[in-house]
């Protein structure tokens, strides 16, 4: 029969933030035998704590599954039990997630899989920092913040240089993020307008004749570009904005011949563009402009043709006022088993 074995260990931190309310994060410590360990974190904000352990303690059953430990949660307080290390790691992760909480910052189920991948990968990573890093969008008092240090790179990136290359799977935020330095800037008035476009390429299957003209044919393939703009700044002012041509979605062939000055222009899915698709838009580029390409090298739907996505960050590498950032499965901010999926495709291409 184990004998439990109970070390008090009482760590007193002032919470972030909040150094006048006495919040303050304690551990007490049981060792159980055979390397497991029962960790307990008392927190003096009860909502923070609601918000970190989510709607039916959603986020905990992450949690849990993410570290290989088990989580449970009374009151204000949240327990840890498991082997050693992975509680360790556990109560250090929830500890970051509690003053994201504290600071005012909600917290999805996506946030806290993010959050538990991150802190595996670099145990020094700050949260709290990654959130504190707002780009404002200038509607209401919508802001969006990097959710990765990768991420971070990125958005600092664009701001930073006129050419951007993002490239990473799925569900990183290429785009998205992109999409709201590009509203950032409009509103700012730093560009007159905004160029969102994509390559026509099918995605494996074919479409046939669709009806329409041709806005309506196209209009399937810039979708994904439509469904960003809207969750920015709302259907009916991306519809006026339209309307006004201050923004313009458009398929990437629709871009030869024109100079674009003064714009914020977005190239998505670059790599089902070709080489020559890629350096005409590169060089549309007026005076005052800035250029975010972004796209996935694991997911080329061109049939025999070299994608211009590789090609151009090739090429232009070492230029000045380019840079390009490369995201990985842990910059995944969309339902937990994308980043799975992402890991299980590329184990099994590794294998051939």
């Amino acid at each position: 029969m184990l004998t439990s074995r109970r070390c008090p260990i009482a760590i007193i931190k002032p919470a972030v933030d909040a150094p006048d309310r006495g919040d303050t994060l304690v551990v007490e410590r049981l060792d159980e035998g055979e390397g497991l360990v029962r960790l307990t974190l008392d927190f003096n904000e009860a909502s923070a704590v609601r918000e970190v352990a989510g709607q039916v303690g959603q986020n905990l059953q992450i949690l849990s599954k993410a570290l290989g430990v088990q989580v449970s949660h009374r009151g204000q307080q949240l327990m840890v039990r498991g082997p050693v290390l992975n509680a360790e790691q556990a109560a250090a992760a929830i500890e970051q997630l509690y003053r994201v909480a504290m600071a005012g910052f909600p917290l999805s189920g996506a946030d806290v899989d993010q959050a538990c991948r991150m802190l595996r990968e670099d145990p020094e990573i700050v949260l709290l920092d990654l959130y504190r890093d707002v780009v404002n969008i200038g509607v209401g008092r919508r802001q969006v913040h990097p959710r990765s240090p990768r991420q971070r790179a990125y958005v600092q990136a664009i701001r930073d240089h006129d050419l951007v290359f993002g490239l990473g799977p799925a569900g990183t935020g290429k785009t998205y993020l992109a999409m709201a330095m590009a509203v950032s800037a409009l509103m700012r008035q730093s560009v007159r307008r905004i160029v969102l476009c994509r390559p026509a390429v099918e995605a494996g299957e074919k479409l046939g004749f669709l009806p329409g003209d041709l806005v309506e044919k196209v209009n399937p393939y810039l979708r994904p570009l439509y469904d960003a703009m809207h969750d920015l700044i709302g259907v009916e002012r991306s519809a006026r904005l339209m309307e006004k041509d201050v923004i313009e979605v458009a398929p990437l062939a629709f871009m030869r011949g024109r100079t674009l000055s003064d714009a914020f222009i977005i190239l998505d899915e670059a790599q089902n563009a070709t080489p020559e698709q890629v350096k005409m838009l590169l060089t549309r580029t007026g005076v005052g402009s800035q250029v975010v390409v972004t796209g996935d090298p694991t997911q080329i739907d061109l049939e025999g043709g070299r994608s211009g996505l590789m090609h151009a960050v090739q090429i232009l590498e070492g230029v000045d006022g380019i840079a390009s950032v490369r995201f990985t499965d842990a910059d995944v901010v969309r339902h937990p088993l994308v980043s799975a999926v992402i890991r299980a495709y590329a184990r099994a291409e590794a294998k051939g």
